[in-house]
């Protein structure tokens, strides 16, 4: 499969997306990334990421219901597709090949 150019902190946010199987908005992805990665981030980088992934057709959003909580506006939900679960599939195979090239970890 050829690469669209998936950086590590796409690849961060696809797998988020994954985990949360269909429960995935901003603040929602940003917490799951900064749980697993121990890194502080940006609502906004999280925002703009998870749109640049739907215009490379990675993700897939819909609105999904309103809440007085949110001032009666709707989450807008993310979910992998297809393509962009090919796509994670396809970095995990190159990272997986790179570290049986690792000398101290042959055998």
């Amino acid at each position: 499969m050829k690469n669209k150019g998936l950086g590590e902190f796409e690849e961060l946010i696809l797998l988020a997306v994954c985990i949360l199987d269909g429960s995935a908005y901003g603040i929602s992805v940003k917490k799951e990334v900064e749980k697993h990665s121990g890194r502080s981030i940006l609502l906004g980088a999280v925002h703009i990421t998870l749109y640049r992934l739907q215009d490379k057709g990675f993700l897939k959003s819909k609105l999904g219901g309103n809440s007085e909580k949110r001032g009666d506006r709707r989450k807008r939900l993310f979910s992998i597709t297809e393509t962009g679960m090919q796509q994670l599939q396809a970095a995990q195979d190159v990272r997986q090949k790179m570290w049986q090239f690792i000398p101290q970890l042959k055998q």
